[in-house]
């Protein structure tokens, strides 16, 4: 058995942030504290948000991201970029096609990258 992996998002505001993901992303929250709040992913994979770090600065350069692999093509891609608009998250990166298939590249609320991508 495999030991569970948590992908940590530090954030500023951890109940703002979860709601921002949780919208994003079709998911509620499988633990919630003041200042850390957990989302189950897969079986043993959760990914959270904790504003228990020091204070994220939104001008922080960010050397990670957040990839959504979707199953689909193209099209799927592009539809999913077309919901995640018309929600008004920040684009940081409109839809193109890169070596390993369609994707783009969206921002949290404190500028932590969120990419889709093909499933590999």
């Amino acid at each position: 058995m495999s030991d569970p992996f948590v992908f940590i998002v530090h954030v500023t505001d951890a109940p703002a942030s979860a709601r921002f993901y949780g919208d994003l992303l079709g998911i509620s929250p499988a633990f919630a504290s003041p200042r850390f709040i957990a989302f189950d992913l897969a079986d043993r994979v959760q990914l959270a948000v904790w504003s228990g770090a020091a204070e994220v600065a939104r001008s922080t350069p960010r050397t990670s991201e957040v990839c959504v692999a979707l199953p689909g093509g193209p099209g799927v891609i592009d539809e999913r970029y077309r919901a995640w608009v018309a929600k008004g998250v920040e684009v940081v990166q409109e839809p193109r096609d890169e070596s390993f298939g369609r994707t783009f590249v969206v921002a949290d609320p404190d500028g932590n990258l969120i990419r889709v991508a093909p499933v590999d």
